[in-house]
């Protein structure tokens, strides 16, 4: 019987019943249909002692087509568990970044994603490894450089490195009186470094959200539409989230991608898409949109994860 342990974030913990928007619900669902020990924690629940790491952690149980926990801490050596699905959200903190180092010290376990790979991946910053496939891009935190760029490119969106969800991306045209108080605001009066991209006007139909899987794209995809009153997706409901197809070309160069994403430990990743260019690389808890795909293209996706997860990572520890 196989051992997996999520670790996952700390408002999943409390809402983990009845999930089913968050992609770990689908999976930890599957594993424990297929008969897996399922445990689950958060960053905060890993420890050492001395040299080894351990988790403070709940088992997972199914009743009801539902999973739920029992409220009984257990201390698990990490290097007990077959696999690690290493899952809590953003922001990439310092108390984040001290739980990828408990993993420094673990052996012989598969981890994904790699906790020291996200440690050294920046979702925001490290697309630039792809730019071939974005559109034009600047990391900077100088005021200048934001309105040079601001002035060739016309229209430009300014993104914090160390944010999720949205949250803190601005969109500036040339002209605008904000301007320099959003620059200067993002950047915290030129001291703090953010990712300033040309505005791309099919953002008004939505981004794509392209799945990867070990060095492959996933064949489902979907688009997320901004709601009337932002000019990004940022209600996750059924409304604003529709099926997309891949052209040949975007599966061609998006499977470059996640060829170099796998090499780096990286084998979950949810690339952001706009008119067939990478804005983002999700890589710390990608959301899978299980939901969503199953219903819009009558599959189960959960089991294709889960099926790659036990047959194919699991032989390579």
């Amino acid at each position: 019987m196989k051992k997996i342990l999520f670790i996952i974030d700390k408002i999943e913990l409390k809402y983990f019943e009845f999930n089913n928007l968050v992609t770990n619900f689908w999976l930890i669902k599957e594993f424990l249909e297929r008969d897996c020990e399922v445990y689950i924690t958060v960053n905060s629940n890993l420890f050492l002692k001395s040299d080894i790491a351990y988790a403070k952690c709940y088992e997972a149980f199914l009743a009801d087509e539902n999973i739920f926990y029992k409220n009984i801490t257990i201390n698990k050596l990490i290097e007990d568990f077959d696999l690690v699905m290493f899952r809590a959200d953003p922001p990439v903190d310092v108390d984040y970044i001290n739980a990828t180092y408990i993993f420094d010290f673990v052996k012989g376990v598969k981890v994904i994603n790699s906790p020291s790979a996200i440690r050294d991946f920046n979702e925001k910053l490290h697309s630039l490894y792809f730019k071939e496939f974005m559109t034009e891009s600047t990391v900077t935190s100088s005021l200048e450089d934001i309105e040079m760029f601001l002035k060739i490119h016309k229209k430009i969106v300014l993104k914090p490195l160390n944010r999720c969800f949205g949250a803190g991306v601005m969109f500036l045209y040339e002209g605008d009186p904000n301007t320099r108080t959003i620059i200067n605001t993002l950047t915290n009066s030129g001291t703090t470094l953010v990712m300033v991209q040309k505005y791309i006007a099919d953002v008004k139909n939505g981004d794509k959200r392209v799945l990867t899987l070990g060095d492959k794209v996933l064949n489902y995809a979907v688009k997320k539409l901004p709601s009337s009153d932002d000019f990004k997706f940022n209600t996750h409901n059924d409304n604003f989230i529709i099926e997309a197809n891949l052209s040949s070309e975007e599966i061609s160069n998006f499977t470059k991608v996640a060829q170099r994403l796998n090499s780096l430990g990286i084998v979950m990743a949810g690339l952001d898409v706009i008119d067939g260019k990478i804005i983002e690389v999700n890589v710390t808890s990608p959301c899978y949109f299980i939901k969503e795909i199953n219903n819009l293209f009558r599959v189960n996706l959960e089991k294709d994860i889960c099926n790659f997860l036990l047959t194919k990572t699991l032989l390579s520890v």
